[in-house]
């Protein structure tokens, strides 16, 4: 099973421009509490470090690209988003980490909650050690 879930997004349009749809439940797999967009994220900047107990997220790089580390605790991947007709799903338990921002990216991300601190894991060992009682 790949930790990576990429979702391709229908684009629509015609001779006037391009629309993509975000849509809960469709190709949103949750109901979507919370939108927030990084952006201004220098190249040398790295981002996440981190994992929710209960949270999910879809995130879209609308502009330039980033690169996305997800960890589960026994494997990692690593994707290079760079695509505003992709999504990258991130499941609760999924250590997350964003490098090798472009000096223009965007990263657009669609939230299962309302922000809540005590959802999130910061340390990395304690993730680990979460993840080994799962």
């Amino acid at each position: 099973m790949s930790l990576v879930d990429l979702v391709d997004l229908q684009v629509l349009g015609d001779e006037r421009g391009q629309l993509v749809v975000l849509e809960a439940q469709k190709n949103v797999p949750f109901d979507i509490k919370r939108v927030y967009f990084l952006m201004g994220t220098a190249p040398s900047v790295s981002r996440g470090y981190h994992a929710h107990k209960a949270l999910q997220q879809t995130a879209i790089c609308v502009s330039g690209q980033c690169r996305m580390l997800m960890d589960d605790g026994l494997n990692s991947e690593q994707v290079i988003l760079n695509s505003s007709c992709k999504a990258i799903f991130i499941d609760k338990m999924i250590w997350h980490e964003m490098h090798d921002f472009t000096s223009d990216c965007v990263l657009l991300v669609l939230a299962s909650d309302y922000y809540d601190e005590q959802d999130y894991i910061r340390n990395y060992s304690e993730f680990l050690e979460l993840t080994k009682r799962a």
